[in-house]
């Protein structure tokens, strides 16, 4: 079994839209007793809350229902999980903070490494939380991109 966890601040915009869409890709192939996708944040603001709304009207928007609840990052998720993809650079260093040995830090990783374009590989996936509108988009779209080449990367693996 797989088991993935998406991280951003809150767990209420980016880590639980990348969960959702993970999670409807998994599904969509009827393999989901190959996997294990949570989301959580570096941050205890949002603890227990739905995602934000305006996160929760763009996902349905684009065919998504989201229901999980957020949660706060804890060392023993790096126990729980094989892969933690962290949103951006400011939460990838709060999350390997908590790292306690080189296999710790191996699992961690930026979730745009994931996508196509070099140029973006490495890149922040931006905090739609103050923005408009087009941002909750934006980041929907790259979430989608980036999911969508991260569970090909975990298909050839299971292949191989």
């Amino acid at each position: 079994m797989r088991k993935i966890l998406f991280v951003c601040l809150g767990n209420i915009c980016r880590s639980p839209l990348a969960e959702g869409l993970m999670s409807k890709k998994i599904a969509k192939l009827n393999i989901e007793e190959q996997f294990k996708i949570d989301s959580c944040g570096t941050a205890d603001y949002h603890i227990g809350e739905l995602p934000d709304e305006r996160t929760r009207e763009n996902a349905l928007k684009n065919g998504l229902q989201l229901k999980q609840r957020a949660r706060q990052f804890e060392a023993a998720d790096f126990n729980r999980f094989d892969q933690i993809l962290v949103m951006d650079n400011a939460n990838k260093l709060k999350v390997i903070a908590f790292a306690t040995s080189e296999e710790h830090l191996q699992k961690v990783q930026l979730m745009r490494d994931f996508e196509i374009d070099v140029n973006l590989q490495g890149t922040d996936v931006p905090d739609p939380y103050y923005g408009g509108v087009e941002g909750f988009q934006n980041v929907y779209d790259i979430l989608d991109r980036c999911t969508s080449n991260l569970l090909n990367n975990q298909l050839q693996a299971i292949e191989n």
